[in-house]
């Protein structure tokens, strides 16, 4: 359980770091995607590409949280962007 913890904070952190933005998320908020993040990257990692093992909380698993961590900040964006009703073309 501490090594899920410990897994999340590193992964939500490297996660922001990687993709920067005005999210307003605190350090509590940040280790839940950060495990969030962890589930997915499993999920992916594991189950769909068959890459890894069976261990879903481990420190061999941080690129994957991490990836996971991109991924649903990513979506939480396209989202967040959707709701403000702000649809950009490319090129105008």
């Amino acid at each position: 359980m501490v090594g899920a913890i410990i897994l999340g904070i590193v992964a939500g952190f490297l996660g922001r770091l990687i993709m920067p933005g005005k999210d307003k998320m605190g350090f509590i908020a940040t280790t839940l995607l950060g495990l969030a993040g962890a589930v997915v990257g499993w999920l992916l990692f594991t189950g769909v590409l068959g890459i890894g093992d069976q261990a879903m909380f481990n420190l061999g698993g941080l690129l994957g949280a991490v990836v996971g961590v991109v991924i649903l900040l990513g979506l939480f964006r396209l989202y967040r962007h959707h709701e403000d009703g702000t649809h950009h073309r490319f090129g105008t």
